[in-house]
């Protein structure tokens, strides 16, 4: 039970780093964005490259940090029936949706993706636009990140829930 403690907090702690480390993107897509919209209307300049990287910069936040709001129970939940349930009760529902839904998004959705990305890499894919970033297989790729980054939540997310119903821990995780 330690090694899993250990290893749940080792997925935690790599996804809240990833998902903190993220957030800073928000203020400099909003700076960047500002700087689009100062340059286009205030001196007639257009900077695809630029416009482009707060779509980058937007994408990235979206996906990185989605490991990040599911730990800290910051996703869409219907919450109608669970929070009248004890911990041990939550702790097996989620438990179940985490092995039994999320794990299963996370697989299909990498596996679904990787010729996307491969494909993406193999060609070096570049914006279509004129002046556009050169990266967009760096973009795609972090369709991968993100179905790691949500199997290693599910993994960590149903290895709390296991120590609760094991009554190796009596903390319910910070989505309870």
């Amino acid at each position: 039970m330690r090694r899993l403690t250990r290893l749940v907090a080792g997925i935690d702690a790599v996804n809240n780093a990833i998902g903190r480390g993220v957030a800073w993107l928000t203020l400099v897509m909003v700076l960047a964005d500002a700087l689009v919209v100062g340059l286009r209307y205030g001196f007639g300049i257009g900077w695809t490259g630029l416009q482009e990287s707060v779509t980058y910069m937007h994408a990235a936040v979206f996906l990185l940090a989605a490991a990040y709001a599911l730990n800290r129970d910051d996703h869409v939940r219907v919450d109608i029936f669970q929070r009248q349930w004890s911990p041990r009760r939550r702790a097996l529902v989620d438990l179940l949706g985490s092995l039994c839904l999320l794990l299963p998004v996370a697989v299909v959705l990498a596996a679904l993706s990787v010729d996307y990305v491969t494909d993406a890499w193999q060609r070096l894919e570049t914006s279509a636009q004129p002046g556009g970033l050169p990266f967009v297989y760096l973009l795609k790729t972090l369709i991968l990140v993100v179905a790691a980054q949500l199997a290693s939540a599910a993994l960590a997310r149903a290895g709390h829930c296991w120590l609760i119903l094991r009554g190796a821990s009596t903390e319910v995780g910070p989505w309870h």
